[in-house]
């Protein structure tokens, strides 16, 4: 006997429920397996769903009911600025505060005189950072940064299905520009920035299947922006821009690090849609 989209959307979305998981990651699923538009999802209510459909959707709702993974694992894509990337569980699932960052950047980059910015992006990731800026600034050129080679095999991929001329760099934050020597106007990067000890605050859909190398950094979170801070003079142009995301309790210790090496900086932190301290800019004055 078939069943409606409809009913098998409320069954999932109950057993999420009870499962404490969030009900929209059926409706996320179910538009997922059926590979249709939104839209279109919303008009099939009353159509049965194929068999072929619900034996594997019903599989994803119960991995995900059991044991947390990312409904973006299931998928294999999460939306970013608009666009569609490509993630796994080398890469850090790109978060909504991201584009905030992204359309700072953005913004920074059209009121500088500057016709032709070099970017870099520390950290790169899946490349979110690096490709959005690529795609939204035609006219700069944009570098991005790994450590992890399997991250940059992602990102590389992502650049090429949005057509974004990116160049990738393996290395330590940012050794693979002072090895090239790349002298970027602005430095962009979201570190790992999560101490060691909130792992326990930590959700298991985070803890479990991000990777622990996009999360944590040792110095109570803080290493990560105390080596890209320390570089900086090494590779940073005259007057040039950093723009680092932040935890929102890490605002007075990143500005410190900050005028520690660069103390006629100006220093700048902007709250997130949730009004927490999010972005932290720098205009770097030597």
């Amino acid at each position: 006997m078939s069943i409606k989209q409809y009913e098998v959307l409320k069954r999932a979305s109950l057993f999420l429920e009870n499962h404490n998981r969030e009900a929209k990651v059926a409706e996320i699923l179910l538009q997922h397996h059926l590979q249709v538009s939104r839209s279109k999802f919303h008009m099939l209510m009353q159509d049965p769903v194929p068999e072929l459909v619900l034996e594997p959707f019903n599989a994803a709702i119960e991995k995900h009911a059991e044991t947390g993974v990312p409904v973006q694992h299931l998928t294999g894509v999460e939306s970013f600025y608009g666009r569609e990337f490509q993630v796994n569980e080398q890469v850090l699932i790109p978060r909504p505060e991201t584009e905030e960052l992204v359309q700072h950047v953005i913004n920074v980059t059209k009121q500088n005189k500057e016709t032709h910015p070099t970017i870099v992006d520390i950290g790169t990731g899946s490349g979110i950072i690096a490709i959005t800026l690529a795609l939204e600034l035609p006219n700069a050129n944009v570098y991005a940064t790994d450590i992890s080679e399997e991250a940059l095999k992602i990102a590389s991929e992502n650049a090429a299905h949005l057509d974004a001329s990116v160049t990738f760099l393996q290395g330590d934050f940012l050794q693979p520009l002072i090895n090239h020597a790349i002298r970027p106007d602005l430095i962009v990067s979201n570190p790992p920035y999560i101490a060691k000890s909130d792992e326990v605050h930590l959700s298991d859909t985070v803890k479990t299947f991000d990777p622990k190398l996009a999360l944590f950094a040792e110095e109570n979170g803080l290493a990560a922006y105390r080596k890209i801070i320390e570089q900086l003079p090494e590779v940073l142009n005259e007057e040039g821009f950093i723009a680092f995301e932040i935890g929102y309790q890490q605002r007075d210790t990143v500005n410190e690090l900050m005028k520690h090496v660069f103390p006629k900086s100006q220093v700048e932190t902007l709250k997130d849609i949730n009004k927490k301290d999010r972005i932290l800019t720098a205009k770097i004055n030597y």
